[in-house]
């Protein structure tokens, strides 16, 4: 803090006499300035133009200083270079599974009337100010233009030398290099510049276009040598009947892609390539049960529309409940997801998220944001949430080999409600239906409307989604063991899954 002129109000006029603010003018001086005189320009107005921050996807309800989860919104393509898509419209409150709570299905869950999370579908809404050509298909690539300004004399790895005694005529300049230029040199296969550059031409950026004109841009990857592409479906849902898909792979060429099948639930969706080129490198999966927290994490995708972006980070979290809608009247979603700090953005979408070793180990799906209001979208505070690749393996296999998902269950329909110290079994299923399934796994199991489901095998269930999610990390068939109280005393069965085929 400067202190310059503290002290001084009083005395400054004694100090120092004021000077005159122009030079006195004689009287029979003319009036006016001289027509040669210099009149100095006005001063530019310093006028910036501030990106506006990306708005969260919040439940109406929810007081703003609660946090609300946000889509990894495709970006509209129509959009103009930076200019964030209003926010996606609220998951629709019918039909299996049950909506998520209204805050986020996280354990430790602030209420029933916090923050909602909003998971799911990309924003893709078409900007008035730049309309789509019906059916249009093409990738509009955001372009960065970085000015470079160098100034100064002299440097590190730079000295004019020059002879003090010799003549003008004997001047020159000699620089010192760098031993090797950087296409010469080479990166360590297990760096990230070794990774990123192994996996980026297996990495796609995907347009969607509806039928209607709009659309949005998110990412996927090569999955098999066949041309399928793996993604969200969140990313695909709005070309999914009638519209146009395309992928563009790293090195600019573009190929037409249909859907094989997608899995709202589950938010995993297959692509084909139409006419795929020789040679895809399929990218190597991973073991996502083995990741451990502090693990190096690389996600690639093209968050805003910036195809091709590599981002680092750590894993920060396992086994994350996360409920999302998918916004457009469908079924929810529901994951035990990884969290990673790596920066995650609109876009990201669908992406491949890396371990260390180039290994695939999860599907960039969802971030968390502020409980700002008032904003399209939000961007990444280092809290991004990625599907288990050994889950969305699963379901990919399915989608290919049938079309349709299958969902394990264990036929009891559970509230969503938070501070419930569990999964609660309702009164009452969807449509007046019962909420235990006669002769479902849960009814062979003796459980009934009223219990409160606690752990799912060893995993503590704190909520509704909670226990959804850590059901469709199995398959159906396997065996699971369900903690329950009931009427104060808690007792522990043995489930065997049964099945739910398709979203409907």
């Amino acid at each position: 803090m400067s202190t310059e002129n503290e002290g001084n109000e009083g005395n400054a006029a004694e100090a120092a006499p004021s000077v005159p603010s122009a030079p006195p003018v004689p009287a029979d001086a003319p009036q006016g300035l001289p027509e040669s005189a210099p009149v100095a320009p006005p001063h530019p107005d310093a006028t910036a133009t501030q990106q506006q921050p990306a708005a969260p996807v919040q439940d109406p309800a929810a007081p703003a200083q609660d946090p609300a989860t946000a889509p990894m919104a495709p970006v509209p393509a129509a959009a103009p270079q930076y200019a964030p898509p209003p926010a996606p419209q609220s998951a629709a409150e019918a039909g299996w599974p049950p909506p998520p709570p209204a805050v986020p299905a996280y354990a430790h869950a602030h209420g029933a009337q916090g923050g909602g999370p909003a998971w799911g579908p990309p924003g893709q809404v078409q900007t008035p100010d730049a309309p789509r050509k019906r059916g249009a298909g093409g990738l509009v690539a955001a372009v960065v233009v970085a000015a470079l300004v160098a100034g100064g004399v002299g440097g590190a790895l730079g000295f004019w030398a020059a002879d003090s005694n010799n003549s003008s005529d004997s001047s020159g300049s000699t620089t010192v290099s760098a031993s090797g230029t950087p296409q010469d040199l080479k990166r360590d296969p297990g760096t990230v510049a070794g990774v990123a550059a192994k996996a980026l031409p297996s990495v796609v950026t995907i347009d969607a276009q509806s039928g209607d004109g709009e659309g949005g841009t998110g990412t996927g990857f090569v999955y098999d040598k066949e041309g399928h592409i793996l993604t969200n479906n969140h990313v695909v849902a709005s070309a999914a009947d009638s519209g146009q898909l395309t992928a563009t792979f790293s090195n600019g060429k573009k190929y037409d892609a249909e859907v094989v099948g997608r899995a709202q639930g589950y938010d995993v969706a297959v692509l084909k390539l139409k006419n795929p080129p020789q040679g895809l490198a399929p990218l190597p999966l991973g073991n996502s049960d083995q990741v451990a927290v502090g693990d190096s994490t690389i996600a690639i995708g093209a968050p805003f529309g910036l195809s091709n972006t590599v981002t680092t980070g750590i894993i920060s979290a396992k086994n994350r409940p996360v409920a999302s809608g998918d916004g457009s009247g469908g079924s929810n979603s529901y994951m035990s997801a990884l969290q990673t700090d790596a920066s995650i953005n609109p876009g990201n979408s669908g992406g491949p998220l890396l371990s260390a070793g180039g290994a695939v180990i999860g599907i960039n799906s969802a971030i968390q944001s502020t409980g700002s209001t008032g904003q399209s979208q939000a961007g990444s505070i280092g809290l991004g949430f990625a599907i288990p690749i050994n889950q969305a393996k699963n379901v990919a296999q399915q989608l290919i080999k049938t079309g349709q998902p299958v969902y394990p269950v264990i036929g009891a329909t559970v509230t969503m409600d938070e501070k419930t110290g569990g999964a609660v079994i309702s009164d009452q299923g969807a449509g007046g239906t019962e909420a235990v399934t006669k002769d479902g796994p849960a009814a062979r199991a003796g459980l009934r409307a009223g219990d409160v489901i606690t752990k799912f095998n060893d995993t503590v269930v704190d909520s509704g989604p909670t226990l959804i999610g850590e059901i469709w990390t199995h398959k159906p068939g396997d065996k699971v063991k369900l903690t329950y109280k009931r009427d104060g005393k808690t007792s522990t069965v043995e489930v065997t899954l049964g099945e739910r085929k398709g979203d409907s």
